[in-house]
């Protein structure tokens, strides 16, 4: 029987509900355990797809085309798998389901109520999405005390009741703020949040306490008191990131390890470990990130950094790992620079700012804000031999910056943001343009591109003459203009297998300047960096 942990979260969203859900399914993965994760969005959305970067962070894409949250991109880094759309669970597709069933007489005729069957639902999905796993982790999105986790916490609860207390664990990641003006870490939110899952019916059987500092013996020993749990099941699990940490967030594994977790949640689902844990290349990788013998700064030119006074990188949190995996098999410490796409509008901006780094990227995005300052950038890696990666939107931009500077196309443009202009080098895709409805309609997911021989990028694949990688986009490299760019020496390096779609683009003669469609940092994890991103480090270390 499959065995499930409910991972909730108490105090704050953002606390690393995520983070620890994936570094426990490492840790049982490392085990001998079969091991997938869950994540509960309890927003009504249907998903992530229609929501902007600042608003919920980076749209993770699914290997099968789903538009997740980006926690399911830490399972996927962290458990080296692919994990489907279907392991995403949000309320939207909890009520449409269930209107729709309604809509066509499933019901037979009974009334629908949120008792059973809103319940039930988040039951058979569960179940549907643990495919005879022996682990599955649930994690429960927001904090516990918000309205629209109560479904989701009724239906954990009534699963525990179907199949027993010993196949079902619950986990409780809080935070203990230390207020600047007392200096003392602070247990009565954590007390407050241990209530309110009570309420639900639910006693947490571990507690991860999120700190700046270390749980101490005396706030140990208070959560004990409070909530009748042994303190050697209350877990400390300080920052990681910032000032006087290692700085990474896969050491998270190693730590928790260091409080035996793994075994003391085995004990509670009486499970027997199936192998003896090797963590020899996960240490290595994180000592390379630790530890680097190199140091480069990267460039990241983005529209999605700010909102009101603060910045959010998760906007790029793939990149931004993918970068790091990359670090650590170069034994490289990597500085990562946002840069406003909107600084670079103006020319005496672009040397100033881009000569600081090594290497840029142009991630993906939609609109027109911003592309002139990417188009600046693209342009000033062409010209200076910077090396250049562009992903996505970054290919688009790269082929109009092309255009327009080497093939003479003075006005070429994306109809995206330009539908009157009269070189159309991007346009969108033909079964695209009468679609109305924005969630899901993109070229999502997995799609295989073939490579072209004594390529560049067929040599950082490892001269496979095809690979596969995800997508989220609707506008492509209009195949009218294909001739013309390679012509001018751009080299189409990977196409669609029936040749109409360009996959990937390069420019032999520059040290590193590739583009993909593709979302390649989507497939990236410690131990397997992406090729593109090794092979783009690699060249931002090579000294000129």
């Amino acid at each position: 029987m499959t065995k499930y942990i409910v991972v909730t979260g108490g105090v704050i969203s953002g606390v690393g509900k995520g983070v620890a859900t994936a570094s426990l399914g490492k840790i049982l993965k490392e085990y001998g355990f079969s091991v997938s994760a869950i994540k509960i969005d309890p927003y009504i959305n249907c998903d992530a797809g229609t929501m902007r970067p600042t608003e919920h962070g980076e749209v993770w894409v699914t290997e099968d085309g789903g538009e997740i949250d980006q926690d399911l991109g830490n399972y996927e880094r962290f458990l080296e798998q692919v994990i489907p759309k279907k392991n995403n669970i949000t309320t939207g597709q909890i009520y449409k389901s269930l209107i729709e069933k309604e809509r066509r007489g499933e019901f037979l005729g009974e009334t629908v109520q949120f008792i059973p069957h809103v319940p039930n639902e988040i039951k058979r999905r569960i179940k549907e999405a643990s495919n005879n796993y022996d682990v599955v982790l649930i994690e429960v999105g927001g904090t516990i005390g918000d309205y629209e986790n109560i479904p989701f916490l009724f239906a954990m609860k009534s699963l525990e009741n179907e199949l027993g207390k010993e196949n079902v664990c619950y986990i409780l990641v809080t935070y203990l703020p230390i207020p600047s003006h007392i200096d003392e870490m602070k247990t009565k939110p954590t007390q407050l949040a241990i209530k309110l899952l009570r309420e639900e019916g639910i006693q947490p059987d571990f507690i991860l306490c999120r700190g700046r500092k270390e749980l101490d013996e005396p706030r140990k020993k208070k959560i004990e008191q409070y909530s009748n749990i042994k303190k050697e099941n209350i877990i400390s699990m300080p920052d990681v990131i910032g000032e006087n940490t290692p700085n990474t967030l896969y050491v998270i594994p190693l730590n928790l390890e260091k409080e035996h977790l793994g075994e003391k949640i085995m004990e509670r689902l009486n499970l027997k470990y199936k192998k003896i844990p090797d963590w020899t290349d996960w240490k290595n990788a994180v000592n390379s990130l630790i530890n680097p013998s190199n140091e480069i700064s990267i460039g990241i030119v983005g529209k999605y950094l700010s909102t009101g006074d603060y910045q959010l990188v998760d906007s790029y949190i793939s990149i931004n790992e993918s970068l790091k995996h990359s670090s650590a098999k170069n034994n490289a410490k990597i500085n990562i620079k946002w840069i406003n796409a909107q600084d670079l509008e103006k020319s005496e901006n672009i040397k100033e700012i881009l000569n600081k780094v090594q290497g840029i990227i142009i991630p993906g995005g939609f609109g027109s804000s911003g592309v002139e300052g990417k188009i600046n950038a693209i342009k000033h890696c062409r010209e200076n031999n910077v090396p250049f990666l562009g992903l996505c939107y970054g290919l688009q931009l790269a082929v109009i910056e092309y255009a327009r500077n080497v093939c003479e196309l003075k006005e070429a443009n994306t109809t995206e943001v330009n539908q009157d202009t009269i070189h159309p080098v991007i346009d969108i895709m033909p079964e695209q343009k009468d679609i109305n409805n924005k969630g899901g309609t993109m070229r999502l997911g997995a799609y295989k591109a073939i490579l072209q021989d004594k390529s560049k990028v067929k040599e950082l694949y490892g001269n496979r003459d095809e690979v596969s990688e995800r997508h989220r986009h609707r506008y492509e490299v209009n195949p009218i203009y294909h001739p013309i760019l390679k012509d001018k020496g751009m080299v189409l390096s990977g196409m669609s297998p029936d040749k109409r779609l360009v996959e990937f683009i390069e420019l032999p003669n520059l040290k590193f300047f590739i583009a993909t469609q593709s979302h390649p940092e989507f497939k990236s994890s410690l131990l397997n960096p992406a090729p593109l991103f090794d092979g783009f480090v690699k060249a931002c270390l090579i000294k000129t």
